[in-house]
């Protein structure tokens, strides 16, 4: 009876968690946009949209708010919160992956303000990315305050993201899985539930306050002839091109920043003058951009500005983000796409004049297509725009679209926008709970800090005297001050005792010894020392200070990170819902 009860318990406490995320998810979404349309308010004081009022401003303050909203934030961003910087996706995912979920409880407020500022400013970021460090940051903070284990945690954080993503779209599918394909490359079954009750959540909380808003007008979709679907293969092999050249610049510029030398708090400010050079001429190519989107999908925008707007977008977008400032990647791939989708269309049509081709429907497509290339998350880019539209008609062409886009940049990069930030900042993903797990475990903690040492001036009758007595099966060999200069094992010893005429006369330890030593630090991780395990056929590893002074603080043993390995994976195994409940009681 009693297991039966905690069974039941077990299965109807994550499932009251998601639903408590992702109302607080969508609550963090609604009141986020609601912050951007306030600041924007605030700023610009005229009426009608972001678009409207920029162009009514005067042209000084047009030109200064930008610079003033990164010289204001950046030192904050710098010193305050340096992983509120950029999309806030990659953050999610280093999160999940190397700190079990844990975010800071500050995260939560000051991505919402830095990137409700810098889209008011007309700072050319998305607000979709935000919304998912946001909705993680609530789902993590939530279970630091109950004090859930790491199980619990990481489900919530995908939680709290998937309700984010489905708020602001109102799309609960696609929210479900941007979580499921972008940030947890390993999900148990059991989970998906529990993300999916999140997302819906998430939506009906939105709904409620922005009733049934649609994001874009999305004209009627209909493929005219099967040969049709060629041209968006094609469409797809440019937005994949087009993805490729977009990260170059992103990453490109902050890369020329660092070797400038410029100081982190100052790069947001250089990335705001672009921006306000050019929003003095190009206003539609600033902010999230969503209204420009609309003129390409209502077939507004001819080719030759379609072309400009394309430019003019790359260019303050990866300025925006590669400069460092807080903001999304989502909505500008969306513009990009659509603007791509609209010059391919457009020349589809000059190429084929007879045919009854739209470019709007090659914005839409281009939509989805780009947004595949830049994550590399095919499925999400597809159920967003079908979510959008509700037009089956609409998934052979996208499908069409987004294969090759992501087949391109896997083949030319492998990598999506997101890996590549945590790549280069020396971060790499691994799909596997397994590489995930042995990260979480630093060194320090599995260190056996007992060790007999031997010094290189030891004779030889003395070391065979101490390995004889000692119930070690490998010393470290230290000089007279202390310092590592190499490893000696039982198999070097015999070597020297199988031989009938070696005598030991006159043999140290420094002449049996290993000299090239395969060492690690405290402070690195098991998944490390895995590799080196793994990679070379020893047993142990000397383990240096943290302090880099070259000292051995003990052995790492191999059948010790095993035994580490698996007791970790025990303590996983165990419910923390059971044992907060009955902490509670």
């Amino acid at each position: 009876m009693q297991t039966a009860k905690q069974n039941l318990i077990n299965s109807i406490f994550p499932l009251l968690l998601a639903l408590i995320i992702g109302g607080l998810a969508g609550l963090g979404a609604v009141v986020f946009r609601w912050l951007i349309g306030f600041e924007i308010d605030l700023l610009w004081q005229r009426e009608g949209s972001f678009l409207e009022q920029y162009q009514q401003a005067a042209v000084w303050l047009r030109f200064a708010a930008p610079i003033l909203a990164g010289l204001i934030l950046g030192p904050i961003l710098f010193y305050l919160a340096p992983e509120v910087k950029g999309p806030g996706v990659p953050e999610v995912m280093a999160a999940l992956a190397l700190r079990d979920g844990v975010i800071r409880h500050r995260v939560t407020a000051v991505k919402s303000l830095a990137t409700a500022t810098f889209i008011a400013a007309g700072c050319s970021v998305g607000r979709e990315g935000p919304i998912v460090q946001i909705g993680a940051s609530i789902g993590s903070s939530l279970t630091q305050l109950f004090r859930l284990g790491p199980n619990h945690r990481r489900l919530a954080v995908a939680c709290g993201a998937a309700a984010g993503i489905a708020a602001t779209f109102e799309a609960p599918i696609a929210g479900t899985l941007f979580a499921v394909e972008i940030l947890l490359f390993d999900l148990e079954v059991a989970s998906l539930s529990n993300i999916v009750v999140a997302a819906v959540t998430g939506t009906v909380v939105s709904r409620a306050f922005w009733g049934n808003e649609v994001v874009f007008d999305i004209p009627f979709f209909t493929l005219n002839h099967p040969a049709e679907l060629l041209l968006y293969f094609a469409l797809g092999i440019a937005a994949g091109l087009f993805s490729l050249l977009f990260m170059s610049a992103v990453f490109g510029l902050s890369r020329l920043l660092e070797r400038m030398r410029i100081p982190g708090w100052l790069t947001p400010a250089l990335g705001g003058l672009m921006v306000a050079i050019v929003g003095l001429f190009q206003p539609q190519a600033l902010g999230v951009g969503y209204e420009t989107i609309q003129s390409f999908l209502a077939g507004k925008v001819v080719f030759f500005t379609a072309f400009l707007f394309l430019i003019g977008k790359l260019i303050t977008t990866s300025s925006c983000t590669g400069s460092g400032m807080s903001g999304g990647i989502f909505a500008p791939s969306l513009f990009l796409g659509a603007a791509l989708g609209t010059v391919f269309g457009c020349l589809a049509q000059i190429v084929w004049p007879g045919t009854s081709l739209s470019p709007p429907h090659y914005a839409l497509v281009g939509m989805g297509a780009v947004v595949a290339g830049t994550t590399l998350a095919p499925i999400t880019a597809i159920m967003t725009i079908f979510e959008l539209t509700y037009n089956y008609e609409i998934v052979l062409p996208l499908m069409t679209a987004c294969i090759p886009a992501i087949i391109v940049v896997r083949l030319l990069h492998g990598y999506s926008i997101y890996e590549t930030k945590l790549l280069n900042q020396g971060i790499r993903i691994v799909r596997g709970h397994d590489a995930n797990r042995l990260r979480n475990m630093k060194v320090r903690q599995y260190v056996c800090r007992q060790f007999e040492p031997l010094r290189t001036r030891t004779p030889f009758h003395d070391l065979v005297q101490q390995i004889l007595t000692s119930s070690f099966p490998h010393f470290v060999v230290l000089d007279e001050h202390d310092k590592l200069t190499g490893v000696l094992t039982l198999r070097d010893v015999r070597q020297q005792l199988a031989d009938p005429e070696y005598t030991g006369e006159g043999v140290v330890a420094a002449d049996l010894m290993q000299s090239e030593v395969i060492t690690v630090n405290e402070d690195q991780n098991l998944e490390e020392a895995f590799h080196l395990f793994g990679s070379r056929r020893i047993t142990f590893l000397p383990v240096m200070s943290e302090s880099g002074d070259n000292r051995v603080v003990g052995c790492l043993k191999r059948e010790d990170l095993i035994t580490a390995y698996d007791q970790h994976i025990l303590q996983d195994q165990v419910k923390p819902s059971a044992r907060w409940i009955c902490k509670v009681r």
